[in-house]
C-alpha cells in the first residue's frame, strides 16, 4: 500500500505546471519533478547528480548561492527570482519557493516559469517607454535612434528603417537612417505598401505606419544573421510600436505644417511678413556685429490690378506665382524674398558690399519682371516700382529702414506716372 501511495503521489507530482527538486549539501540534484523538462529542456535522469548551479545564468550565480546559504541557516525563501539557461540556450526566468529540510539535510524547492510574466512586464515598460518618447519628442531623428536602441534589445533588430510615403502620387522617402538603403528594405517597403499590412519573412519584419487618415510609412526591422526568425507575435508588438510612431510623425508633420504656415505666404512660399522681420533683425544683428551692410529692396507690381479686373484671380494667383520665382532666380541663396500683401513684395540682400551692389540686383529684378508672362493663353508684360533703402546708410533701425523703402518705393512709382 505504501508503494502504491508513493506511486500515486509522484504520479501527481509530475501532472505539476510548476517544477519540483530536491538537493543536497553539495548543490547537486537527487531528485527532479518531470516539469523540468517542460521548463528547462532536461529530462530529469539527465540531472540527478548534477549540479544546480551550472543551470542558473552566470550574472545570477553569486546571489543564487547567497540565497542558497540563507535556506540552509533555516531562513525559507518565498519569492526567490533568478535566471536559468534552457538546454537550448534561451533564458528561463524562474521563481522559487524553497526551504531546508535539517533531519534530511536537503533543500527542496518548486520553481514555477515567470518567463511570459517577465516579457509581458518588460513589453509594458517598453511600450511606455516608447509611448513616452514619442509625445515628448520634437525630434524625429533622436526619436527614431531610441527607438531602435529599443526594439534593438527587444527584439533583436540590428537593422531599423523608417519610410514615409508622402505626396500623389506617391513618393517612398526612408528617413531613418540616412544612409542608402538596401535592395532588400526597398523591397520589404514596397511590399508593406502594395499589401497594406504587415510582412513577415524570416528575419525581417516590416509594418505600415497607420494614422486615421491612411498609412503614412512604414517602419522595417532585420535581426542578426544567426538571430531566431521572427514570429507573428514579433509582429504584434512591432505594429503597437508603430502606431507610436505613426503618432508622433503626424504630430511632427502637422507641426511643421503649422510652422510654415505662420512664417510662409500659402501662395507664393514665399516668406511672409512675420518670417521676414525674423530675418531682418538677425540681418542687422549680424551687419552691427561684423561691420557688414545690408539692404532691402520694396516692389510693387505696376499692372497686378489691371490683370485681375480683366482675367480674375485665378490669373492674378499665377502672376504673383510668375513673379515669385522670377525673384528668388535674381538672388543669391542667403538673401529672402517675401511676400508681404497683395502685390507688394520685399528683397533682403544680405552682406552687401557697397552702394552698387543693390542697384545691379534691382535693375535685374526689373529686367526679369518686364519678361512676358502667360496669362490665359495671352502674352502680359508687367513692371514694378523698387524702393531702395540701405543699413546702416539710411537707417539706425528695422523700422527706419522699412519706411525709408517704402517712401523710395513709392518715390519710384511717381517717377514711372510721368510723361515723357
Amino acid at each position: 500500500m505504501v508503494n502504491i501511495a508513493n506511486q500515486a503521489l509522484e504520479g501527481f507530482v509530475d501532472r505539476l505546471m510548476d517544477a519540483i527538486c530536491v538537493v543536497d549539501t553539495e548543490g547537486r540534484y537527487v531528485y527532479v519533478s518531470a516539469a523540468f523538462e517542460r521548463i528547462f529542456g532536461y529530462h530529469p535522469q539527465e540531472l540527478i547528480g548534477a549540479q544546480m548551479l551550472d543551470l542558473v545564468h552566470p550574472d545570477d550565480r553569486a546571489r543564487t548561492l547567497e540565497a542558497a546559504a540563507d535556506i540552509m541557516a533555516g531562513n525559507p525563501q518565498l519569492h526567490f527570482e533568478n535566471r536559468y539557461l534552457h538546454k537550448s540556450g534561451h533564458v528561463v526566468h524562474v521563481m522559487w519557493s524553497a526551504c531546508w529540510s535539517p533531519a534530511d539535510r536537503l533543500r527542496i524547492a518548486v520553481a514555477r516559469d515567470i518567463t511570459e510574466l517577465k516579457r509581458a512586464d518588460s513589453l509594458r515598460a517598453t511600450l511606455l517607454e516608447i509611448s513616452e518618447a514619442a509625445n515628448g519628442s520634437t525630434d524625429l531623428a533622436c526619436l527614431f535612434e531610441r527607438i531602435h536602441k529599443i526594439l534593438g534589445n527587444l527584439l533583436g533588430a540590428r537593422y531599423l528603417s523608417i519610410v514615409l510615403c508622402e505626396g500623389e502620387p506617391a513618393r517612398y522617402s526612408f528617413v531613418y537612417p540616412d544612409d542608402e538603403p538596401h535592395d532588400a528594405a526597398r523591397a520589404l517597403a514596397t511590399e508593406v505598401f502594395s499589401r497594406g499590412r504587415p510582412v513577415l519573412r524570416c528575419d525581417r519584419l516590416g509594418v505600415p505606419l497607420q494614422t486615421a487618415s491612411g498609412i503614412i510609412g512604414a517602419l522595417l526591422i532585420k535581426g542578426e544573421l544567426d538571430a531566431p526568425l521572427y514570429t507573428p507575435r514579433d509582429q504584434d508588438l512591432l505594429q503597437l510600436v508603430s502606431s507610436h510612431v505613426a503618432t508622433a510623425i503626424e504630430r511632427q508633420q502637422l507641426y511643421e505644417r503649422l510652422h510654415a504656415m505662420a512664417r510662409y505666404d500659402p501662395l507664393t512660399q514665399l516668406a511672409n511678413r512675420t518670417l521676414l522681420n525674423e530675418r531682418l533683425q538677425h540681418a542687422v544683428q549680424q551687419a552691427d556685429r561684423h561691420g557688414d551692410r545690408l539692404a532691402v529692396l520694396y516692389l510693387d507690381l505696376d499692372k497686378f490690378k489691371q490683370v485681375n479686373d480683366t482675367l480674375g484671380h485665378a490669373a492674378g494667383d499665377t502672376l504673383l506665382q510668375a513673379v515669385a520665382r522670377r525673384l528668388k532666380a535674381c538672388v543669391r541663396a542667403i538673401d529672402t524674398v517675401a511676400r508681404i500683401g497683395g502685390d507688394e513684395f520685399v528683397v533682403l540682400l544680405e552682406r552687401i558690399h557697397d552702394d552698387a551692389d543693390a542697384d545691379r540686383v534691382a535693375q535685374v529684378i526689373d529686367r526679369a519682371l518686364k519678361a512676358p508672362v502667360l496669362l490665359e493663353g495671352q502674352s502680359w508684360r508687367i513692371s514694378s516700382s523698387i524702393g531702395i533703402a540701405r543699413y546702416p546708410d539710411d537707417a539706425s533701425d528695422l523700422a527706419q529702414l522699412f519706411r525709408h523703402a517704402d517712401q523710395a518705393m513709392y518715390a519710384a512709382k511717381k517717377r514711372s506716372r510721368r510723361p515723357g
